[in-house]
């Protein structure tokens, strides 16, 4: 199927799956724009694998139930392009159900953040380590928003919003206790915020890289919750 017409085809499916879904919510309009969006950038950019269920059923919630981190997901494509150079990465995202861009639209430098089906920050994934970032930790993160749908952003946010103020009362007690300060303010807020957020110790797991460097030691959990992705393919 040549590029042009996977992009209309998967664009036109794309709206009509979106604005069915919207329509539930009086948002029929709005949700086809964001389905056509999303159909027309992958379907040009060959995201989705037709031949493997997977592909169906990544297509399927990106145009319904996770609508929401979709249209986040568009939004990232935009404001990528406007900074110029995303850096889109064909050979992580064709046939691999998500779209890939060594910058793109990022918060934090050195850091990747993936909204919906888009990671961004991935870096120069000619080195192993960043493509596995990618391949282990980020499209962890793209199945979750799939999965969870318009609950991620929520669960995701409050968790962080929680994680600060829990890592301001840590940081006071554990300094009352010993006296002096065995972390900074930012780490220690920055790991209850972050890194020990269920959905970040999931994917940091996946990766084969729990507990991570920048998690202030002693604090959660010190074994990773799943097995790592590596471990299944040494196997």
């Amino acid at each position: 199927m040549r590029t042009s017409g996977e992009a209309a085809l998967v664009g036109v499916a794309g709206a009509a799956l979106a604005g069915a879904a919207g329509s539930l919510l009086g948002l029929a309009a709005p949700a086809a724009i964001v389905g056509a969006l999303n159909g027309v950038v992958s379907g040009h950019r060959r995201v989705y694998d037709w031949r493997q269920p997977a592909g169906l059923v990544a297509f399927g919630l990106d145009s319904t139930w996770a609508l929401a981190t979709t249209a986040a997901a568009v939004v990232s494509h935009a404001v990528g392009a406007l900074r110029g150079e995303p850096g889109f990465t064909p050979a992580l995202s064709e046939r691999q159900n998500r779209h890939v861009y060594a910058s793109g639209m990022t918060i934090r430098r050195g850091f990747a953040i993936t909204y919906g089906n888009s990671v961004n920050g991935a870096g120069d994934t000619t080195h192993a380590r960043r493509a596995k970032l990618v391949t282990d930790h980020e499209d962890v993160h793209v199945w979750q928003a799939r999965w969870l749908g318009p609950l991620y952003p929520v669960l995701y946010g409050g968790w962080m919003v929680g994680g600060a103020l829990a890592g301001v009362f840590v940081w006071l007690t554990r300094r009352k206790r010993s006296g002096g300060e065995r972390a900074t303010l930012g780490k220690t807020i920055e790991s209850c915020a972050y890194y020990l957020n269920p959905l970040e110790w999931w994917a940091y797991s996946r990766d084969d890289h729990w507990p991570p460097s920048g998690k202030v030691a002693g604090l959660g959990p010190t074994k990773p919750i799943v097995r790592s992705f590596a471990s299944g393919r040494n196997r």
